[in-house]
């Protein structure tokens, strides 16, 4: 199971805890509203941020990737250019 499939299960899991215990917690509706509206607002803000180091990783290692396949571009030119003088200097 992946670590995003984890994270994902867990907060949901937590913001599920955390409105039910809200629901269940002997207080006015208003307070209550406002428990569930501030963890929700802390699920979002939590989400946001996940979210966002997510696609820094990705962009991270797409640039990895990148770099790799443009020095493979390069050694592969190069290797090119040193097959062809070979060849050039054997057929003189």
């Amino acid at each position: 199971m992946s670590s995003s499939k984890i994270i994902t299960g867990v907060l949901i899991g937590a913001a599920a805890g955390a409105v039910l215990g809200i629901l269940f917690a002997p207080e006015k509706g208003v307070e209550t509203r406002k428990k569930i509206s501030k963890k929700g607002n802390d699920l979002k803000d939590t989400i946001k941020s996940k979210v966002n180091d997510l696609v820094d990783s990705i962009a991270d290692q797409f640039e990895n990737a990148k770099g790799q396949a443009e020095d493979l571009v390069e050694q592969g030119k190069e290797k090119s250019a040193s097959v062809k003088a070979q060849v050039k200097h054997s057929l003189s």
